[in-house]
């Protein structure tokens, strides 16, 4: 009976061992990967809110607050970069962050280049259009006038169901160019609409969501192709925000919606 018992004290021995040097190895491989030990090094923009943003000379906003919380479960600090958008990708390839969390769509392009984590937000195309408008989906906007940002994603939506685009500068002028009957309306992402909706009045207009007729975009962190590790442990953080909830509360705070889903 006793040699039965210490053989099960040696293979459990040798279990928690194995055990044991694998995490070790794991986070050894993380910490290889980041730029500075023990700290996440985050890119973004910071000048755009909800997302990220100043407020009284302080950096806040949905992404933010995200990426304290994923490096807190990852056992790391957050350190903010921000970088203009156009700078963002090459100085994550330049490695002067370790993840960018910028609102990022998960396309096929950048899948080849790069790696991305589990989807935080799930951004729905929405056309927003006068409440008296005929118009209810985009198969009916052929033909008609539609204001959109030269170069977006919405623009190529726009076009590719035959209306006409009209630019527009940001989201704002867009919704003036409908009510002043410019546009016939617009083509935008659902927390646009819920962040503006927060602080002003929509009165005239009305939301439809077409995401039946256009996927909704992935929307991201994203990584260097050698960066697995750090890639597989943010994901284990991300589920956790998920599952206890922090995620959607931070979803109602920022845009008055869950949009995680």
């Amino acid at each position: 009976m006793k040699i039965f018992k210490k053989i099960a004290l040696m293979t459990a021995a040798l279990a928690l061992g194995t055990a044991i040097g694998t995490t070790i190895s794991h986070a050894d491989s993380v910490k290889s990967e980041l730029k500075t030990p023990d700290t996440l090094t985050i890119g973004l923009e910071g000048t755009y809110a909800p997302f990220s943003y100043r407020k009284a000379g302080k950096l806040q906003g949905f992404e933010v607050e995200l990426g304290k919380a994923v490096a807190k479960k990852m056992g790391l600090k957050a350190k903010f970069v921000p970088t203009k958008w156009d700078s963002l990708i090459a100085g994550l390839g330049a490695k002067k962050f370790d993840v960018v969390m910028n609102n990022i769509a998960q396309t096929p392009e950048r899948q080849k280049k790069y790696l991305f984590s589990d989807p935080y937000i799930s951004s729905h195309f929405v056309m927003i259009v006068k409440e008296n408008s005929s118009l209810k989906t985009l198969k009916s906007i052929k033909g008609h006038k539609f204001a959109a940002g030269v170069g977006t994603n919405n623009a190529t939506l726009v076009k590719k169901y035959g209306g006409i685009t009209v630019d527009d500068s940001d989201f704002a002028s867009g919704l003036d160019m409908i009510k002043q009957g410019r546009v016939e309306g617009m083509i935008n992402s659902r927390e646009a609409w819920y962040v503006y909706a927060k602080k002003h009045s929509t009165k005239g207009l009305k939301m439809i969501d077409v995401s039946s007729e256009a996927k909704p975009v992935k929307v991201a962190a994203m990584f260097n192709k050698n960066s697995s590790a750090l890639q597989k442990q943010y994901n284990q953080a991300l589920q956790e925000l998920q599952k206890d909830g922090t995620l959607q509360k931070l979803s109602q705070k920022y845009f008055g919606a869950d949009i995680t889903k």
